[in-house]
């Protein structure tokens, strides 16, 4: 029989050893797909790359990271955008939708309607649109960039 230094045999050494050895296995492979040790092209890889796939795909049916778009309320009124002949744009918004009587109030509430579209503009003239009773069906209205 064989003695090693420290007075066991090797075949006791080995033995000793065999229990170790599967979870030492184990805990290295966890420790690879940790620190993402791992060659390309191995089981361990494909592994690694399909948990994080699935993770990616399937975590917004059980989590809710709270990311939804806020709601934007569409203006009720309806805008028609047509060309110029200057190359610029008219808008065109429904009489309905503009409540002021000043030319100030008339002005705020026809840049309420179109900054959402435009985005931040100048009303550089406006023209309001009668019907035959005189009732205001539209506005025209000729914009700047601000």
């Amino acid at each position: 029989m064989l003695l090693n230094r420290s007075g066991t045999s090797k075949a006791g050494a080995l033995y000793a050893a065999a229990p170790d050895e599967p979870m030492s296995q184990i805990w290295r492979t966890i420790r690879g797909f940790i620190l993402w040790q791992h060659e390309r092209g191995t089981i361990q890889y494909d592994v690694m790359v399909t948990l994080i796939l699935l993770f990616v795909f399937t975590s917004p049916y059980w989590i809710n990271f709270h990311d939804k778009p806020a709601e934007r309320n569409p203006h009720p009124s309806e805008v028609v955008v047509t060309a110029d002949s200057t190359g610029g744009f008219v808008y065109q918004i429904e009489g309905s939708a503009i409540t002021g009587q000043s030319d100030a109030m008339i002005r705020a509430q026809l840049l309420k309607i179109i900054e959402p579209i435009a985005g931040e503009v100048i009303i550089s003239k406006y023209e309001a649109e009668r019907d035959g009773e005189g009732r205001i069906v539209k506005y025209k209205v000729w914009l700047q960039r601000g």
